[in-house]
């Protein structure tokens, strides 16, 4: 997937449809001059339904979608015959979307599942035709009801990636790279910041036809979680990862602060972030000789506390199998 057809953020305007009108007809037939109220029940408008749909990985198809319209309710007719119901209008959705009222910001709802139906707007109700108003003392009603409008609403749809793994670090910490050695995704790698602009997926292959997913997230920067750089529109993918992989790079000048910087955007934006398993990965690290090597964990040991650290090299293909078992050994 290009990196201008992963979309993960769309407006749409939705109206459902209204309601079919009550009939007002009067039964009419040879020799029966006079057959009372017949007048059917209107249909009733059509529902704008989400729905999940597994094999769909980004909000693309709805990127040039602006207004999603249901289609009205038919009127009732005569020998009380209800009118059509307005057609239903389906929005099909990856799992992990998030569904937003765009005047409230309030959330409205999840697709989590495959399959899955939620009625967004729903259609109005058919009015009642004259058949149901006669009675003793009004045994020729000429009057039925109208629909009832449907209902109108702009919408944020949402998604937030569902991957296993998140890879958190900055900018040029060597998370695609380590991507696209561990996996078979192709990301954009290139030696300058911000070359991910949008978060990739890719399949680990693990021991005995095994897998699991890892999103390589674009890199934080100091004052994400206020919006700084691409901060909300990366971060949200995070939320929805069981388990944080940070990257830091091993010619960082100071790989705690780093760290902690990196912990406390997190904080910053939801501190139910921090409650996820951590691990931490020293990426190229075959600049580090032994002695180095030695010397840092004595430093790292004391700093990370109970969070486990490995050193890791993508190029030289060095910890990597290490690193998948101790993530396949935190996901199960």
């Amino acid at each position: 997937m290009t990196e201008g057809n992963f979309v993960d953020y769309v407006k749409i305007y939705v109206a459902s449809g209204k309601g079919g009108k009550g009939s007002t007809h009067l039964h009419r037939e040879k020799f029966i001059e006079k057959g009372g109220p017949d007048g059917g029940d209107g249909g009733r408008g059509g529902h704008v339904i989400i729905k999940g749909n597994k094999n769909l990985w980004t909000l693309y198809h709805l990127k040039f979608t602006k207004h999603v319209k249901a289609g009205h309710g038919g009127d009732g007719g005569s020998s009380r015959s209800t009118g059509a119901d307005g057609e239903d209008k389906f929005l099909e959705v990856p799992l992990g979307t998030v569904i937003k009222d765009k005047e409230t910001d309030e959330i409205l709802f999840e697709i989590t599942e495959d399959g899955e139906e939620k009625i967004l707007a729903k259609g109005g109700k058919g009015g009642l035709g004259n058949w149901h108003f006669r009675s003793a003392t009004n045994q020729t009603p000429r009057y039925a009801q109208p629909g009832l409008a449907g209902e109108e609403l702009d919408i944020i749809l949402e998604l937030k990636v569902l991957a296993d793994v998140g890879l958190v670090g900055f900018p040029n910490a060597g998370k695609s790279t380590l991507l696209s050695v561990i996996t078979a995704a192709k990301p954009k790698i290139a030696d300058y910041p911000f070359t991910t602009l949008k978060p990739n997926l890719g399949i680990v292959a693990y021991r005995n036809f095994q897998s699991f997913v890892v999103a390589d997230i674009p890199g934080i920067i100091e004052g994400a979680a206020e919006g700084k750089g691409l901060g909300h529109y990366f971060l949200r993918h995070i939320e929805r990862n069981s388990t944080l992989l940070f990257l830091i790079p091993a010619d960082a000048t100071d790989i705690v602060k780093e760290y902690e910087i990196l912990l406390d955007e997190l904080r910053r934006y939801n501190p139910e972030m921090l409650d996820k398993d951590r691990l931490i990965a020293i990426s190229k690290s075959d600049m580090l000789d032994e002695e180095l090597k030695t010397e840092m964990n004595q430093e790292l040991k004391n700093a990370f506390g109970n969070v486990e650290y490995l050193f890791i090299s993508s190029v030289a293909q060095q910890g990597l199998q290490e690193l998948k078992d101790k993530l396949w050994k935190m996901l199960n």
